[in-house]
């Protein structure tokens, strides 16, 4: 996770336990005995799609990208969609992350709307999050 978001803070492990006791699930790939990729997602229940798999992480080891360890995390991922009968996988990506954008394209996903957010004048901020 460190590779792709290199800002993480020390206490990590907790800010995960907070969002695996809100129903965050987390899937890895190992290769060779090393994690090769990781991902984070959870089962939202929405009024559009109704039942959605809201991936919120996937990370592919800079070294083993194309070499079908994300593919392997996205079939994983819909597999669990499916079972839990959701209608729609969905992710959001960095606006500026072309190569992730190839990926997503390949997989099948298509860009369906523009997500947009705001940090709330009184909340805390994402360094602030990270850190409690």
């Amino acid at each position: 996770m460190r590779q792709l978001r290199p800002h993480l803070p020390s206490n990590y492990i907790e800010r995960m336990t907070e969002i695996f006791n809100a129903g965050g699930e987390m899937a890895v790939v190992v290769v060779d005995g090393q994690v090769a990729g990781a991902t984070v997602f959870r089962i939202i229940d929405k009024t559009f799609s109704v039942r959605e798999l809201y991936c919120d992480d996937l990370v592919t080891d800079s070294a083993r990208r194309s070499t079908g360890v994300g593919h392997a995390m996205m079939e994983y991922m819909e597999r669990v969609a499916v079972s839990r009968n959701c209608g729609f996988l969905t992710l959001d990506s960095g606006c500026r992350r072309e190569q992730a954008h190839k990926f997503y394209f390949r997989e099948g996903l298509t860009i369906t709307s523009f997500h947009f957010s705001r940090q709330l004048k009184d909340g805390p901020s994402l360094a602030d999050r990270v850190k409690t």
